[in-house]
């Protein structure tokens, strides 16, 4: 089968090519499935720099997030059937290729009014949101939440999701032109870090009220200077370092306001779980409804997949990248 194989860490030329490799087999508990579209994330440019926190082995075959046809079923699976139309996290990633070996547990099946294209491109971004709200925090009515990097794909998930809690949102950005959508879906104030100090101007905007919690993918000196907007008491819930790890004073920096402090990886999660059931059933409901809605920026063909990677790293984006692994697959939903 066709996948884009990643040799090693690195950017030289060629470590990320296109392959013939074996297909997959579905083992216990598995899907294999024939992939239509596969949603990149920012885990996929880390792991191509060997930057990754939850180790890979070398070479592989990147992207976690895809959309297609199930073609084989394994041993133990029940609810799905070869021919149905699904989404799923390969959370040991495999995605970028023709076909996909995934647990059942962390696939669903695709109502007929969700396109492959859009199914690619919620399910991470939106769980991981999900999740970031419901599971490992308790968001309320009334709180005010801070959302870094808001108007990239997880936090533009958080900032519908938050909005639709009864949150109030605001966030910041590190370019240009990416606060529109944030503020387009509910965001009370988006700062750009790179023309103003966020830090003066949410606090001149909350006049002086402290924030709840703050949602954070980018670490090291935007996640310290965050403290000075948290009340006491408050949460910080991390999910990134985009900037880098946080800085050797988080302990300190705790301890000020006998602050909260929770890391979360979406791949932690118990996929027979209520709490990932639930998540999953209702963000794809609200998906299919149009209540959650799914921003994709652009499809690249396969063989563009090291462009994909340049346009996602160049942090211009604001929304989902994807690559079409198979657009001339059948997406009938009759």
């Amino acid at each position: 089968m066709r996948a884009i194989l990643l040799d090693q860490p690195g950017e030289a030329a060629g470590l990320l090519r296109v392959a013939e490799l074996p297909a997959p087999v579905a083992g216990r508990g598995e899907l294999v499935v024939a992939v239509a579209c596969c949603g990149c994330n920012f885990a996929d440019t880390m792991m191509r720099r060997g930057t990754y926190p939850h180790p890979k082995q070398y070479p592989l075959v990147p992207g976690f997030e895809i959309a297609g046809r199930v073609t084989a079923v394994g041993a133990g699976v029940d609810g799905f059937a070869v021919g149905d139309r699904v989404a799923g996290y390969a959370e040991s990633g495999g995605g970028f290729a023709a076909f996909c070996a995934v647990a059942a547990d962390a696939a669903v099946r695709l109502p007929d009014s969700v396109s492959f294209e859009t199914a690619a491109a919620f399910l991470i971004q939106a769980q991981t949101a999900w999740h970031l709200l419901h599971t490992v925090s308790a968001v309320r009515p009334g709180e005010v939440v801070l959302i870094h990097a808001i108007g990239g794909g997880v936090g533009l998930y958080l900032t519908q999701l938050a909005v639709q809690a009864g949150a109030v949102v605001v966030g910041t950005v590190g370019t240009a032109g990416k606060e529109r959508r944030a503020l387009d879906y509910g965001a009370s104030l988006v700062v750009n870090r790179a023309e103003a100090d966020f830090v003066d101007e949410i606090g001149r905007f909350l006049n002086g009220r402290g924030v709840d919690r703050i949602y954070d993918s980018t670490g090291a000196t935007i996640l310290d200077r965050s403290f000075t907007l948290l009340r006491p008491l408050g949460q910080i819930v991390s999910f990134g370092e985009a900037e880098g790890r946080p800085l050797d004073n988080l302990w300190a920096r705790l301890v000020e306001k006998s602050a909260t402090f929770t890391r979360f990886h979406l791949g932690h999660l118990d996929f027979a779980a209520q709490a990932w059931r639930d998540g999953l059933r209702l963000t794809l409901a609200a998906v299919a409804d149009g209540t959650l809605r799914v921003p994709v920026e652009r499809v690249f063909s396969f063989e563009q997949a090291e462009q994909m990677y340049e346009c996602l790293e160049s942090r211009t984006v604001s929304g989902k990248l994807l690559l079409a692994v198979n657009p001339t697959a059948t997406d009938s939903r009759s």
